[in-house]
């Protein structure tokens, strides 16, 4: 019978996030989960260095240039010892305390992949239009192509068993690692178990978002690639 929670590995993908980094790492810490935080600094021209430098209790990784968030989570899944990981951005969007209920399926282990979802309630009003738009039209492809009922491809927090993960052989650079896991699990007949979030925040471009329209386009690509020719 199992007495300790398992452990696991927070993956942080950062690129110039000097204003939200120290808050987030606290807002970790505090998280009432086992975990281990690995955060992959990519090629950062601001003070994160300095501030992940002062760190004392994570897994600090460095990549000397920007190679962008799909090569970061790369990056640090190899870092990964827990038995679970889950991919959390460092801008406060996302709020540490829902990640318990997020992996909570597969500590009980009734699901292999868990996402949180933030549209299982309608879109978030603060949601600038043109991401609505994409997660709208992201969410139809995979019901499209894949046939599966998913409401949130574009959430952040994505849970793994850390050896499924592993199996996937990841080639994502950018933003493309959400479809191209998405791809990978429903092709493999895996289920993708969605839990509510509640407390999440949108930010706008003005606010540090990073991701632009070109990446929607590659989203929906490598949806389709995976589906059709990979």
């Amino acid at each position: 019978m199992r007495t300790e929670e398992p452990l696991v590995s927070v993956i942080v993908p950062v690129y110039n996030e000097e204003k939200t980094l120290q808050e987030l790492l606290e807002r970790l810490r505090r998280a009432p989960f086992r975990k281990e935080i690995i955060v992959v600094d990519d090629g950062s021209t601001d003070k994160t260095p300095e501030i992940l430098a002062e760190q004392q209790d994570i897994v600090a990784i460095r990549h000397e240039r920007n190679r962008g968030k799909g090569a970061a989570i790369r990056t640090g899944l190899s870092y990964a010892t827990g038995e679970i990981v889950i991919i959390q951005d460092a801008d406060l969007e996302y709020d540490p305390n829902e990640i318990p209920k997020v992996i909570e399926p597969i500590v009980r282990g009734e699901a292999q992949v868990v996402y949180g979802s933030r549209l299982m309630r309608g879109l978030p009003k603060e949601m600038p239009f043109l991401n609505k738009v994409a997660n709208l039209i992201l969410r139809w492809c995979v019901r499209l192509l894949y046939r599966y009922p998913l409401t949130d491809e574009a959430t952040c927090y994505k849970a793994f068993r850390t050896d499924l993960l592993r199996s996937f052989n990841l080639r994502c650079k950018r933003f493309e690692f959400c479809p191209e896991v998405t791809a990978k699990t429903l092709k493999r007949g895996i289920r993708i178990h969605e839990v509510e979030l509640s407390n999440y925040r949108p930010r706008t471009k003005r606010g540090g978002k990073k991701v632009r329209w070109i990446d929607g386009l590659e989203a929906i690509w490598t949806l389709i690639r995976y589906r059709f020719f990979d």
